[in-house]
């Protein structure tokens, strides 16, 4: 028997319990429920001791791999810190008990989805995961934006779930058998077949629908009207379905050079899409959900590139800081307040710019040759993924040059480049040790990948250029009316609106 297994039925058991006190203080029923999320974490790391002394189990309607390891124990462990935080956050709230066991609920539908060994029992938990997670979405149900954003998110969550369940249709009639481990382990002895291919796109259509991808982001950005504890669990938790999936079937997905192509030419779209308008947010959650946006494309392209073991841990460490970001995001505004000015503001000037960029450009290369003398060569399509994360790191060098910054500055932002791509080469190895050969390696990129690389890299680098130079540039009179723009997402969000009457809610 899996352990992990277990861990949904302690949480369900609880849940029905509080959906049967749904009103207010329903005595000890938050305590319960925090309590069967601390159980089914037990149970989830026991499932990871399991699979470190026995190796993986497949077949049947439940898996145990390194992927489902990974997933169940970051589930269990955000929803034990989103449950105890709602105790406090939802006391004494009209209908609490109610939303304890919608909690209780979608997270053991959630282990299911992560642990599915089955392509039906996969849909039937990304299915029951969504209607779920829509009355989390209405938990103030009187209130108009609430009523949109769920109305938003159940058309493109169910919009994936049918592509989803096309897929499996295919697979079934390509392969014979709904076993996730016997396609994966047949997409990798022979080439796929016709309804197999077809399938790979469906499953791409799927997680793009499920991740908020660029251009149907926008049910995303307004979440926030639901609980905070419900934005934690989604932007750190279910947003990451799509990521999941796609490293779940990565043998199959990595078969097909469309599909990485356009993994890559989407991701890379929704990321400098993401990140641009996150710059131009006010708000501390809007700021944040355009952030989630902006990750969501980057797991998709590092996907695309076929670093799963990235996109991996990329799914892990985003969860954990997102999850920390919008439960602490109320003492944001408090914490700015209390920072005070040491002198004058450091802004630098293109000459500083450039010289910060050419300069943590260089600190990559070196630290980047010295992984490759020591541990071998590295993929092209890493080394491209490095030098887009190290142009964020060239806007905080770019800090410690200008003219007006303190020596102590410079040598912190020196450090941090130098740190970041340590980091990078560090954590890549790790990855990769630790998946093994459960995952495909890196494919060899064709044309279009490479001009799809290239022009990532090229939005990338001219964003952060554009963030260096920003306080030069943010107060003409024409930056002011692009800055609306961007900061409503260039209407794409009310444009979908509009499609389904939104307005009229």
């Amino acid at each position: 028997m899996i352990l992990s297994s277990l861990a949904p039925a302690a949480l369900a058991v609880v849940a029905a319990a509080a959906l049967l006190r749904p009103g207010r203080r329903p005595k000890l029923l938050p305590v319960l429920a925090e309590i069967a999320s601390l159980v089914a974490l037990a149970l989830c790391v026991a499932g990871a001791v399991q699979f470190t002394l026995n190796g993986p189990v497949t077949g049947g309607w439940l898996r145990l791999d390194i992927v489902s390891t990974v997933m169940t124990c970051l589930v269990g462990f955000i929803g034990w810190v989103v449950l105890r935080y709602s105790r406090t956050y939802l006391d004494g709230a009209d209908r609490e008990g109610r939303f304890h066991g919608l909690m209780l609920s979608v997270l053991a539908l959630v282990l299911l989805l992560v642990q599915a060994g089955s392509l039906w029992l996969l849909v039937a938990a990304f299915a029951s995961a969504g209607l779920v997670l829509r009355q989390l979405l209405l938990f103030y149900p009187d209130r108009a934006p609430a009523q949109r954003a769920a109305a938003k998110f159940s058309r493109v969550w169910g919009a994936g779930d049918i592509a989803l369940l096309i897929a499996t249709g295919l697979l079934w009639a390509g392969f014979g058998t709904a076993d996730i481990a016997a396609i994966n382990d047949a997409a990798k002895a022979a080439p796929l077949p016709a309804a197999a291919q077809a399938a790979v796109a469906f499953i791409v259509l799927a997680a793009l629908l499920k991740t908020a991808s660029f251009p149907l982001h926008g049910w995303l950005t307004e979440v926030m009207e639901a609980p905070t504890p419900v934005s934690a669990l989604l932007h750190a938790g279910i947003i990451n379905g799509g990521g999941v999936l796609l490293i779940t079937f990565a043998w199959l997905v990595q078969a097909s050079p469309a599909a990485m192509a356009a993994l890559v030419l989407l991701g890379g779209l929704t990321a400098v899409f993401g990140a641009l308008v996150m710059l131009t947010q006010s708000a501390v959650k809007t700021a944040l959900a355009w952030s989630t946006v902006a990750q969501m494309g980057f797991m998709l392209l590092q996907c695309g590139l076929g670093l799963w073991p990235l996109a991996l841990l990329h799914i892990l460490a985003h969860s954990l800081y997102k999850a920390h970001a919008f439960l602490s995001s109320g003492g944001a505004v408090a914490a700015v307040q209390a920072v005070r000015r040491p002198g004058p503001v450091a802004t630098p000037g293109l000459a500083a710019v450039l010289r910060a960029f050419l300069l943590a450009l260089a600190l990559y290369a070196t630290v980047a040759v010295c992984f490759i003398l020591v541990w071998g060569p590295k993929s092209p399509q890493a080394l491209a993924l490095g030098a887009i994360l190290i142009f964020g790191v060239a806007y905080l060098v770019a800090q410690g040059l200008a003219d007006a910054a303190p020596r102590a500055l410079t040598r912190r932002t020196l450090l941090a480049s130098a740190g970041a791509t340590l980091a990078y080469f560090g954590f890549q190895a790790l990855a990769a040790w630790m998946v093994g050969a459960a995952l495909p390696g890196v494919p060899v990129a064709g044309g279009l990948e490479w001009a799809l690389i290239a022009l990532t890299v090229m939005s990338f680098g001219i964003l952060a250029v554009a963030q260096a130079l920003f306080p030069h540039w943010a107060h003409h009179p024409a930056a002011a009316g692009l800055r609306v723009h961007v900061a409503n997402g260039f209407y794409l969000n009310a444009a979908f609106d509009r499609l389904m009457g939104g307005f009229r809610t």
